[in-house]
């Protein structure tokens, strides 16, 4: 009796060493049920990293949503309005229409969009930064600059702050469904619906929105690629480049000596952690790679991001930016904003002059401490101390300590977390099934398509 307890308590204490990964195991054989058997992961023995980008940007790779099982779940995170989310839509005018708008609110001077980061970003540490040492999860201080920053993009006008609770709030929801650690709430969403019909409604849009979109839809576009994968996607990026700089202090140090570094510590945070762990597409058309492998039509293709930046580069699982001083770029298996054959991202010009600007803001005014662990998915949101410059705070080791301990013991609540509330949405997306139902009954430019009836032949057969 007295042996099942000692081995039960030292499972628990030593938890943190073992659950998390093999929870994460777990999860990972949960959403390979969703894939299916038509999926096929890229890089893999067939297929290497030296084709990873060949295959990436063929013209047959192009499908977005339909006819994968993947492309339901990610309906059901990026709720509402997925089928007109410029990641998701099919190509055609649709897209083009979409895209050219895009572009248009993301362009500008290089001076205009920098000045505005710093601003945004000064706005919120001077709310948030109120002492010597402030205990932050990076991932929710920078959502805040990065709603007040797309606002500024979308409408033309500082953000006022109720919008601006409205769209973190939205934002926080996605990104913590997506991560698995809460389920989603479509009435905090619609909220955000809410404002963004009336701003449309009261045409309030600095730039022409899609005309091949409803009134409907083009509301349902904004949140979604501004005020979801834009606000999102930005705040995860700050957030793994400070806490890469929190843990690598002589990198923050020179940082602040020579500025130029900057683009080689970004591209190393970038390679180390991509802010896409799996970019899927459905093959429209057979792709013949050799006389031995052809991908057939209606595959869905799986792009590792994590998988393929870790190839072409020695000591792939060190942090080193100075490896980008004389990359040879063809062998450099980096891809942070995509493929250029293949729907880069669209703010791939105006993410690091904006990241770049925040940063120089942060750094400006604290420097960050951080001693938890650095994942790609970043569930925790990046738990850091900021010590205001000039301040030599007691005590910053011990509470290093307490913030990694803390860290650990959180991970194995979260991973649990993790695989029960992502069986239950891959399970919900399953039977909500949005984007089959809704390529049941539309084509691939958003128009209805009518369904003959059955014949009694085929009723009767």
């Amino acid at each position: 009796m007295w042996l099942t307890g000692l081995l039960a308590a030292a499972a628990v204490l030593t938890a943190p060493r073992w659950l998390p990964a093999r929870v994460v195991a777990l999860r990972g054989k949960v959403f390979e049920k969703v894939n299916g058997d038509r999926a096929i992961t890229f890089p893999n023995a067939d297929v290497g990293p030296d084709r990873f980008e060949e295959v990436y940007g063929h013209p047959a790779a192009n499908g977005r949503s339909r006819g994968a099982g993947l492309s339901d779940l990610f309906w059901y995170w990026l709720s509402p309005g997925p089928e007109v989310h410029q990641e998701h839509l099919e190509a055609g005018p649709r897209y083009d229409d979409v895209a050219r708008t895009t572009r248009a609110l993301l362009s500008g001077p290089g001076d205009v969009l920098s000045e505005a980061a710093a601003r945004c970003t000064a706005r919120v540490l001077d709310e948030v930064v109120t002492g010597p040492v402030t205990l932050v999860r990076l991932r929710d201080l920078m959502m805040p600059v990065w709603a007040e920053y797309f606002h500024e993009r979308v409408f033309g006008e500082p953000c006022p702050r109720a919008a601006r609770d409205l769209i973190v709030g939205h934002a926080d929801d996605v990104v913590r469904s997506l991560k698995c650690v809460s389920l989603r709430h479509p009435a905090r969403r619609a909220r955000l619906t809410r404002y963004l019909a009336r701003r449309v409604a009261a045409g309030d849009v600095r730039r022409p929105l899609p005309a091949s979109l409803s009134p409907t839809e083009q509301v349902h576009y904004l949140q979604g690629t501004f005020f979801n994968t834009a606000v999102v996607q930005m705040s995860e990026a700050m957030a793994h480049l400070l806490l890469a700089l929190a843990q690598h202090p002589h990198v923050a140090a020179r940082l602040a000596d020579d500025e130029r570094h900057f683009a080689h510590v970004l591209d190393e945070t970038m390679r180390m952690y991509p802010l896409f762990g799996i970019a899927h597409r459905i093959t429209t058309a057979d792709i013949e790679l050799d006389e031995r492998t052809t991908l057939p039509a209606g595959s869905v293709l799986c792009f590792s991001y994590p998988d393929y930046h870790a190839t072409g580069c020695p000591r792939p699982d060190v942090f080193d930016p100075d490896r980008w001083e004389h990359p040879d770029t063809r062998a450099a298996h980096h891809i942070p904003f995509g493929v250029a054959a293949n729907r880069p991202c669209p703010a791939w010009r105006l993410s690091p002059l904006a990241l770049r600007a925040a940063t120089r803001e942060v750094l400006r005014r604290v420097t960050p401490h951080s001693t938890v662990t650095h994942t790609r998915s970043l569930p925790s949101g990046g738990p850091c101390l900021l010590v205001r410059v000039g301040e030599s705070p007691r005590g910053l080791a011990a509470l290093g300590a307490l913030l990694r301990a803390r860290d650990r013991w959180e991970d194995v609540w979260r991973s649990v977390v993790q695989l029960v509330l992502g069986t239950v949405m891959v399970l919900h997306a399953h039977r909500l099934r949005l984007a089959g139902r809704y390529f049941d009954t539309h084509d691939t430019q958003g128009r209805p398509v009518r369904r003959e009836p059955p014949s009694t032949q085929e009723i009767t057969e």
